[in-house]
C-alpha cells in the first residue's frame, strides 16, 4: 500500500466480500465492538499465558480495530519506545473518547450506576488489553489498539492520522503511567467526551496534527470529522442510543451497522 487511501480502499474491498460470503449463508455483520446480546466466554487456557488466557477470552466478546503503521528506518532509530508508551498512556484516553461506539449490553443500553455508558467495549478491555503492542522483528511495525469500531469510511482514515500524529509530534508533551490510563480508560468509557479533560488532550492532538503530519505530505482533511466531535461532545455512541431508544431492537439497530458508508 503507498497510502492510507489505498489501505481503506482496500478495506473496503474485504468487507464487501466478506458481506457477500456471509449473505450466502443468510447472515450479515454488524459494525460493532462489543457482542449486544453475549457478555461472557470460557475456553481452556491450554499453554497459554494466564493473562494472555484471560485476554483471549475477553476478546471474543468484543473487538476493535488494529491501526497498523511502521516508520522509516532513521525514525525508528530516534524513536524512544519508553516515551512512546508514556505518550499513548496520556493521550489514548481522549482519542478513545472521539471514537466510543459500543453502548449496547446484555440486549439492552449499557448503564453504569444507572446512567447509560458510552462504551462497555472500552470498559471491558482497559484493564486487561495494551493500549499498544510493538513488533520490533516486523520492521518496528507499531500498533495502536483502543479505538473502537465505526460504519464510517472517514473514521479509519482519521485513525491513522491520529497514530500517526502521536508517533510524529514531538511537541505533544503529555506523559502518564499505565495505571492513569487505565483509569482514565474507565472514566470514557462512561462518559465519552465528557470525561474529564478529554477533550483538552483530544484538541491538542487534533490541532496540532496538520503542522506534525504536514511535513511527510499527509492530508489531514480527514482529522476535521473529530473536530465537530469535539465541539458538539457528540460521539457515535450518541446515534446508536438515539437508534436503539427509538427502534427498542437489538435487530433493527444492528440492521444500521452493516454497510460502510
Amino acid at each position: 500500500m503507498q497510502s492510507i487511501e489505498e489501505c481503506i480502499d482496500a478495506f473496503v474491498t474485504l468487507h464487501g466480500r466478506m458481506q457477500r460470503s456471509l449473505s450466502e449463508h443468510g447472515y450479515r455483520a454488524a459494525i460493532l465492538s462489543f457482542h449486544p446480546i453475549e457478555d461472557h466466554f470460557e475456553g481452556p487456557q491450554n499453554k497459554r499465558r494466564y493473562d494472555h488466557w484471560q485476554w483471549a477470552m475477553e476478546a471474543m466478546t468484543t473487538y476493535g480495530p488494529d491501526i497498523n503503521v511502521s516508520v522509516p528506518s532513521d525514525v525508528a532509530e530516534r524513536l524512544d519506545l519508553h516515551e512512546l508508551h508514556g505518550k499513548v498512556n496520556y493521550y489514548a484516553p481522549a482519542l478513545t473518547a472521539l471514537t466510543v461506539a459500543s453502548p449496547l449490553y446484555r440486549g439492552d443500553l449499557w448503564r453504569m450506576r444507572g446512567k447509560v455508558g458510552k462504551s462497555v467495549r472500552t470498559y471491558h478491555r482497559s484493564t486487561i488489553a495494551p493500549a499498544i503492542s510493538i513488533h520490533p522483528k516486523e520492521n518496528l511495525r507499531l500498533e495502536l489498539k483502543p479505538l473502537e469500531m465505526t460504519p464510517y469510511r472517514i473514521d479509519y482514515h482519521g485513525y491513522f492520522l491520529l497514530w500517526l500524529a502521536l508517533i510524529l509530534d514531538e511537541s505533544l508533551l503529555g506523559r502518564a503511567t499505565e495505571q492513569t490510563r487505565i483509569y482514565d480508560m474507565g472514566q470514557v468509557a462512561r462518559f465519552g467526551l465528557h470525561a474529564e479533560s478529554a477533550r483538552e488532550r483530544a484538541h491538542e492532538v487534533l490541532s496540532n496534527a496538520p503542522s506534525a503530519l504536514g511535513h511527510w505530505g499527509f492530508d489531514c482533511q480527514a482529522l476535521d470529522h473529530f473536530h465537530a466531535r469535539l465541539e458538539t461532545r457528540r460521539v457515535p455512541a450518541d446515534d446508536i442510543i438515539d437508534l436503539f431508544e427509538c427502534e427498542q431492537s437489538i435487530p433493527n439497530v444492528l440492521r444500521h451497522l452493516i454497510d460502510l458508508r
